[in-house]
C-alpha cells in the first residue's frame, strides 16, 4: 500500500470516527499515569577497545527514557551496550529527548544543543507525537528531511538511523476505535519515513513486533519498559551493523 493510500485511509477513519476519538482522547489523557523520564546522567561510556564511537540518540519521550529507571536501561543505553558487545568497541553515548516533542519541536528546540559535540552515528526516534497530533505523512517526511539536513550541516555527513514510528495500534493504553485510527496514522507516517532511506548513509528500521509484547510495556501501557527498550535497542544495534552504518570491528 502506498504512502498516499495509507494517508487517505487514515484520514477517512479519523473523520468518520471523530466524535468517539475526541471523547476517548480526553478520557485517556485523564486516566493515563504520567511516568517520569529516566533518572541519572543522559550520557555515558560503555568500555571497550579503541577510540570510542560517539552515539547520539535524538527524539521524543522514548529517548527521554520514560518507562525506565535510568538511561542505561532505556533506549540509548541499551543500543550502546548492543553495539559495544557486538563490535568490541567502546561507546560514548548521549540521549537528547523530550516528552511530548514532535519533529518540528526537536528541530527547533533540541537540535542545536544535541549537535554541540561531534557524533559518529545519529539515531532519530520520533513519530508518536506527530501521530497523535494528526500530522499528515507528507508533512512529517518533510519535517524529518529538514531535521536530517540540519544534523548534517552541523555534524558533517554523519550516518543516520531512522527508528520506525511505533505502531500505536498495539498500545494497551489506547481503547478502540482510537487505537485503530492512531495505528493507521502511525503506519502512514512510518511508510513516509521509510522513503528517506533513499538518502545517503541513511537507514530506516521498522519497530519489531517483539518490542511491543504485552510484558514489554511500562505501567502506563504507552511507553516501553526496560524489556521493551532492551529488545528495541538490540534490534537497532543489529541493523546499524548489518547495514554498515557502524563498523563491525574495533579499530
Amino acid at each position: 500500500m502506498s504512502v498516499v493510500t495509507r494517508q487517505f485511509v487514515a484520514t477517512a477513519a479519523t473523520v468518520l470516527l471523530a466524535p468517539a476519538l475526541i471523547a476517548q482522547g480526553l478520557l485517556i489523557r485523564g486516566r493515563t499515569p504520567r511516568l517520569p523520564g529516566a533518572g541519572g546522567p543522559a550520557s555515558g561510556l560503555v568500555p571497550g577497545i579503541g577510540q570510542p564511537l560517539r552515539l547520539l540518540v535524538l527524539g521524543e519521550s522514548t529517548v527521554a527514557g520514560i518507562g525506565a529507571a535510568d538511561h542505561g536501561a532505556a533506549l540509548t543505553g541499551q543500543l550502546a551496550h548492543t553495539l559495544a558487545r557486538e563490535t568490541g568497541r567502546s561507546m560514548r553515548w548521549r540521549a537528547t529527548g523530550r516528552s511530548g516533542s514532535d519533529v518540528r519541536t526537536v528541530h527547533r528546540e533540541l537540535l542545536a544543543a544535541a549537535c554541540a559535540e561531534p557524533a559518529d552515528l545519529v539515531v532519530l526516534a520520533l513519530g508518536v507525537n506527530d501521530t497523535i497530533g494528526l500530522r499528515p505523512a507528507a508533512g512529517f517526511r518533510l519535517d524529518v528531511l529538514r531535521l536530517v539536513a540540519g544534523l548534517r550541516r552541523r555534524l558533517g555527513p554523519v550516518p543516520v538511523l531512522l527508528a520506525g514510528v511505533p505502531p500505536l495500534g498495539r498500545f494497551p493504553a489506547l481503547p478502540q476505535p482510537l487505537r485503530l485510527v492512531l495505528g493507521l496514522r502511525a503506519r502512514a507516517l512510518d511508510a513516509a519515513l521509510a522513503q528517506l532511506a533513499a538518502l545517503p548513509r541513511t537507514v530506516h528500521v521498522p519497530m519489531s513486533r517483539g518490542a511491543l509484547d504485552a510484558g514489554s510495556f511500562a505501567g502506563d501501557g504507552f511507553h516501553p519498559g526496560p524489556e521493551g527498550y532492551a529488545f528495541w535497542g538490540a534490534q537497532l544495534g543489529t541493523e546499524a551493523l548489518r547495514s554498515g552504518l557502524v563498523s563491525a570491528h574495533a579499530s
